[in-house]
Parts: structure tokens; sequence; C-alpha cells
């Protein structure tokens, strides 16, 4: 049976050419490698190892032979003939004649025995097998032989059996052990995946998602090619946390659909890898997508599903937070309360994040979903010290956690009477630079500014300074910059 596998992505294909012929080798070991990694037909990786288009063959076999001598005549060929000529002699293919394979030889600049395999032999006429044995190579030297099977075929007996049967089973081992990448190619996406992590709560937010996908990009195209069980799983852990850091800040782009879609991807990577930490990880950035998209009882399910994924690191934490942030968003400060304790209980057991940054929830962002939990639970007292204790910590935040503790803070003043407060809370976050506005921070900005509006200071100076700052603040945010660009970052 022949079996076919999807063959690696274009970039691949060209990087490996331009890294192998950098390094000295022929198209032949070119087309050798390829075969290996990706499991290509014959013809199939003669013509990558050219970097030739389908069309781009067709051309070239049909020029050569309307000029070449020799019987056969000229051969029409189109793009469509040579991927049917590169299947065969699997479903949809058709077979190549004589003719067909002494040009496409020539064209290679390969022996004709080069673009046949132990399945394509198996295939041809047994006509054609002797006369391939007496046909002449493009060079002028006489082509190796091609073993034609007799009418009735031998079959092997004795010591021979045993023999074949090992040399079969060495062929298959050489073809099992080949892989794409190696441990320290694997350990450096590791590294890689931490940095952009870490990077995204820092530094240039598309900057960081640009690098992301990139990213992203080489562990799919590694992915279509071949490696160990081991490695593979490993693959999909490092595809699972790139579609879910992906995700995470597409949502705080304002994308939510998009982000969405990244997350079952990040998910799918998950259960293929079967890695219950990552599962964890990807229901928490899916709670924080429901969240934000008004889904509370959806974002409620995904954090209660990632609680039973969670046996390490600080995701229970996070996951915990987030249960609770969607419980006072209904308004069932009970069971809000409730979740916060399970927070504060699973922070006492937390062990050490596999890839940290963004996966990772450390004790200010802990008590930034608190502060906001006890807000919206009718506790604003209790919510001002939880944020000024943390904020009175010399531990470096990351810009979005920071804003949004702040918002709160100032939305605690604001419920205590204390304008003056909550204008000087407000006063770091109306200072961020666009790049750092994100739909989290925007968003709360606008929630602070109407609930201002609708509260007894509506009238009051600091309220109306307060409506025109915030306004101001959101036009010039990332999702209304990626809303309006003509070409946006994609997913």
């Amino acid at each position: 049976m022949v079996h076919h596998s999807k063959s690696g992505s274009k970039a691949a294909r060209d990087s490996l050419r331009y890294e192998m012929l950098a390094a000295g080798c022929s198209t032949a070991d070119i087309a050798v490698e390829m075969r290996a990694r990706w499991r290509m037909r014959p013809r199939e990786a003669w013509r990558h190892a050219h970097g030739w288009t389908l069309q781009e063959t067709a051309d070239r076999i049909s020029d050569h032979s309307s000029s070449r001598p020799g019987p056969g005549g000229a051969v029409a060929a189109d793009a469509s003939l040579v991927g049917k000529w590169e299947k065969w002699p699997g479903p949809s293919s058709r077979r190549p004649s004589l003719t067909v394979l002494l040009v496409t030889a020539e064209v290679f600049g390969c022996q004709v025995e080069d673009l046949l395999d132990l399945e394509d032999r198996r295939s041809l006429p047994e006509s054609d097998l002797r006369i391939l044995q007496h046909t002449v190579a493009p060079a002028g030297e006489p082509a190796p032989p091609v073993a034609a099977p007799t009418t009735q075929p031998t079959v092997p007996d004795g010591p021979e059996l045993v023999r074949v049967a090992a040399e079969e089973s060495a062929m298959w081992a050489r073809w099992a052990e080949t892989s794409n990448v190696g441990d320290l190619a694997l350990e450096q996406l590791t590294a890689d995946t931490r940095a952009l992590a870490r990077d995204y709560l820092f530094q240039d937010p598309i900057a960081v998602f640009t690098r992301t996908r990139a990213l992203r990009d080489q562990v799919f195209a590694l992915l279509e090619g071949r490696q160990y069980p081991r490695q593979t799983a490993d693959l999909y852990m490092a595809a699972g946390y790139l579609c879910g850091l992906l995700a995470w800040m597409s949502s705080d782009f304002g994308r939510l659909q998009d982000a969405e879609t990244q997350g079952r991807t990040a998910w799918l990577c998950a259960e293929l890898a079967d890695h219950d930490e990552l599962r964890a990880w990807v229901l928490s950035t899916r709670s924080k997508v429901a969240f934000w998209d008004g889904r509370l009882k959806d974002a409620i399910t995904h954090a209660r599903r990632g609680t039973i994924h969670a046996d390490d690191g600080t995701v229970g934490v996070l996951l915990a937070c987030q249960e609770a942030d969607a419980w006072s968003q209904l308004g069932a400060a009970d069971e809000a309360r409730a979740a916060l304790a399970r927070a504060s209980d699973a922070r006492d057991r937390q062990g050490v994040d596999h890839v940290a940054g963004v996966f990772s929830c450390p004790e200010f962002r802990r008590a930034n979903y608190a502060t906001a939990v006890l807000l919206r639970t009718g506790d604003p007292a209790h919510a001002v010290r939880e944020a000024q204790q943390a904020l009175s910590s010399e531990t470096l935040h990351s810009y979005g956690t920071r804003s949004q503790m702040l918002i709160a803070q100032a939305s605690a003043y604001l419920a205590l009477g204390e304008p003056e407060g909550a204008a000087q809370a407000l006063r770091p976050v109306l200072e961020l630079p666009p790049e750092q506005r994100l739909e989290p921070v925007t968003r709360r900005i606008r929630e602070l500014a109407d609930a201002m509006a609708r509260s007894r200071m509506a009238n009051s100076t600091p309220a109306a300074a307060l409506q025109s700052e915030a306004e101001a603040f959101c036009m010039e945010s990332v999702p209304r910059r990626i809303a309006l660009s003509p070409g946006t970052a994609g997913t």
C-alpha cells in the first residue's frame, strides 16, 4: 500500500533547501532528505529539491521533450498531469510512460531509477522494467539495472527468508528514526516561548504578537514533518502555549472572536500533547475571553473545568480568581467570596509554572482580582486596603495588571465619596502611552467614567474632566488602532 502524508510547508522546504545548498549538498542529497523528512514520493521530492512548482516542472518537461532526439515523441505536460505522475501508483494518479520518466530524469538531472521506489517498481509492467534495464542514462552511461520481477515471483525461504525480513525491518527502522527536530531545538522553542510570555507583560504588545505568530508558524511547520513521539508531544505543547498566548493577546486587542478561535486550537494542542498544566492554562485563557465577551456562565464553566487539571504552578490561583470575577459580575456575592477564598487556599499550595509570564498568577495579580471582586460585592473600603497593600510592594508588575488595579482603586474611592483620591489613582493610567492601552484597561476606564456620570458627583468638575480624559484616552488605544488599520496583525 502506498502511504501519502502531507508535505512540508513551502517555507520549511525552502529553508531546508537553502540550508543544504549552503552546506554544499547536491540536489540529490536534498531530494533524499525531503523524502526522509516528509515521506514524499520520489518524483515530488526531486521537484521540491529544485524548488519548482508543478507548472514550472510541466513547462520544463514540455520544452525539453520537444527538442529531445530519439524515440518517444514530445510530451505535453501541465501542472495537473505532473501532480498525477507524482502520486502514482496512489489514488487519483496516472502512470508515467517510459518517455515521461526519461524526460523527467533529464530535466531533473538524475537517473531514471532515482525517480522510482519499490512501490513504483512493483506497479510498473514487466515490459517497462525490462526496457529500463537497457536504457542509456542522460549522461551517456548505462543506467543501473532495475530489477524486473519474474513471471512467477520467487518467495524466499530458509536463511534467505530470514535475511530479507531483517533487511525490511532495517529499512523501516532507518525511516522511523528520522526526525526534523532535535532536543536542543525543543529546548530553544521552550525558552523562546517563555521569553514571549514574559515580554508581553512589559513590551509593545503588537510587536510581541508578531514574534509569537512567527514562532507558532515554525512549530506548525515542524509538526508537518517527522519526529519521535515524545518530540511530537513537546511540539504540540509549544504550539498550545503559543496559540494560548495569541488568544490572550487577541482578546486584549478587542478581537474576541479571533481569540476564541486561537483558544480552540490551543485546546486541541493540549489534548494532543496530553498535558494537564497546558489544559488548565488554555481553559484559563478561554475563561478570560468569555468574561470579556459577556459570556459569564461560560467563563465560570471554563474556570471550573480548568481547576480539574490544575495540579501544579499558579494556574489554580488564577482560575479561582477568574471564577470569582465572573460571579461578582453576575451579582452573586456569596459565590464570588467563596471563589476568592479558594484562590487564597490555592496560593498556599502553588508550585512552579512551566512557562510563567502571562501564564502565571503572582500575588499582585491575585490582589487585582480580589480588589475588583470586593468592589462589586459592596466592600469598597476593603478593596482600597487590598489595592494599597499590593501597590506598595516593590515587585515589578505588568503595566496592564497595574493599570486595572489602579482603576479598581479609583472606583473604590469613588464609591466612598472621595473624588480626589479617585483622580490621583487614575493619573498614572491616563498617562499610559497609546501602545499600552489594551481593551481591559480602556473598557474599565469607560465603566468608571459612566459610574461617575451616574453618581451624585455627576455635575462636578472632576466628573466632567474624567469624562473628557476617558474619551480621549480610549480614542488612542491598541484596539482602536487595530480596528482602523487596513491590515491588522493576523492570527
